[in-house]
């Protein structure tokens, strides 16, 4: 792997052709001049299950209607005009929604993308693997199909001579060297390729921006869910936070997954802060807790374990810097974070705010995000941010299988430049309209204001 990856707006935006594999791909139909041209985009989504919820009900409900994104009510400009549901479980929506907005639902993902002819007809790609009944391995990781449908989706891309922008829900795959190759792919085949989640783009409360180039000393981020699923939220956070240090981002030496005595042994090491990790915590505004000095500790003589931190993933930078990602007993809905800078004596904090009804509004300002990098072709941010947590990731639930033990990581030898991307957060101007005691919606129902 190169020691230097970027990805340049040229080469997203090239609408030359390119010799891949003895095939020529071509950029089909410009996102730009469509919508100049007021035509909606049209979107192929190709997803694993819909249900209350999953990721296929909050992402593809802001693609067939307007939404509320930083106060505002934003047309996608989108339309979702093909359906590929890699399973249909009971309880499902998938074939209700698709029905009131007149989505045509296809047997296979190659029939979802060329809507039943033998060419691509869709000017852009959803990729939602996540949710469903999917294997989970022994080391604990649930088995998403995003590599194969990654795989299908690049098929028809070959055979139709064009390639059009992707979106990849999450982290790439559980598999480091499917994750690679997913992304040496759309690298060889200049797809326009995003991923991750939706947790980087919430309210910062309070606001935080780290100077430009700064020098971090020491770094924590915290959630509030479970091994793997919620873990690469924790790290996507602290990612997002730290890749603009000094430097920029250069990659990851070791990591290693700590629980239990092993994990407070390390703080008594000085190999992460709980006092940085409790500044991290007391950011949140009005959070009802106990004194969070009483949570972030060891479990006290005769208490089991500890009553609030479940485990953590002590990581090792390239450049030195060490890391910590916590998972602590705050609810799913739950991130936070704080650093030391070189030279200032109190840290900075903060902790993301999802909006009303848990997470499921974030992902308006997720689908708007997704959006821009349908019509601009270019990810507002990197895709390689994404990989590096994939792999950071898997290494994680290896040193877990391997009873903590730490995992050296050359493969995640590579460094990436940073992307400014403040205009797709959400900056709390929506929760405002869209308040905490205003009641959910159940099923496919959308809130509209009275």
């Amino acid at each position: 792997m190169s020691s230097q990856i970027k990805i340049g707006r040229r080469e997203f935006l090239c609408r030359g052709s390119q010799l891949a594999g003895g095939l020529m791909l071509a950029s089909a139909g410009p996102a730009a001049a469509l919508a100049a041209a007021g035509q909606r985009l049209k979107v192929g989504a190709v997803i694993t299950a819909f249900t209350y919820r999953s990721h296929a009900q909050v992402i593809l409900e802001n693609f067939v209607a307007p939404y509320l994104f930083n106060g505002k009510w934003t047309d996608p400009g989108m339309e979702v005009v093909s359906l590929y549901a890699d399973q249909f479980p009971a309880g499902e929506f998938g074939r209700a929604f698709a029905a009131q907005y007149k989505i045509p639902i296809y047997p296979t993902i190659a029939e979802a993308l060329c809507r039943g002819g033998d060419q691509l007809a869709v000017d852009a790609v959803l990729s939602i693997g996540e949710h469903g009944e999917y294997p989970v391995n022994e080391k604990g990781q649930h088995e998403y199909p995003r590599k194969r449908f990654f795989d299908e989706i690049v098929a028809v891309f070959r055979r139709s001579g064009k390639i059009v922008p992707l979106y990849n829900d999450k982290h790439l795959s559980y598999r480091w060297d499917w994750a690679k190759a997913m992304y040496d792919t759309s690298r060889e085949l200049k797809i326009p390729f995003m991923a991750g989640s939706s947790v980087p783009l919430a309210q910062r409360r309070p606001p935080l921006e780290l100077p430009a180039r700064a020098k971090i000393t020491d770094a924590v981020a915290l959630h509030g869910g479970g091994v793997e699923s919620y873990d690469f939220h924790g790290l996507e956070v602290l990612q997002s936070m730290i890749e603009t240090r000094r430097g920029g981002e250069t990659g990851v030496a070791r990591v290693q997954f700590l629980q239990g005595d092993a994990l407070w042994q390390a703080a008594a090491d000085g190999q992460w802060s709980p006092q940085l990790a409790q500044t991290a915590l007391d950011a949140e505004p009005d959070s009802g807790r106990a004194p969070a000095k009483d949570l972030i500790r060891p479990p006290k003589p005769g208490e089991a374990g500890s009553p609030f931190i479940s485990h953590g993933i002590l990581l090792h930078y390239r450049d030195g810097l060490r890391a910590m990602v916590l998972a602590a007993a705050t609810g799913g809905i739950k991130w936070h974070f704080a650093c030391q800078l070189d030279g200032e004596p109190q840290p900075r904090a903060t902790s993301f705010y999802v909006g009303p009804w848990q997470n499921r509004n974030l992902f308006k300002a997720l689908s708007h995000a997704i959006q821009t990098h349908f019509r601009e072709r270019r990810a507002p941010y990197p895709v390689e941010r994404t990989l590096l947590v994939t792999g950071i990731l898997e290494a994680e639930m290896e040193s877990r299988f391997e009873k903590g033990k730490p995992i050296e990581t050359p493969q995640l030898n590579f460094s990436y430049a940073a992307r400014d991307y403040r205009k797709m957060r959400e900056g709390g101007a929506s929760w405002k309209i869209l308040t905490e005691d205003i009641p959910e919606p159940k099923g496919i129902e959308r809130w509209r204001p009275s």
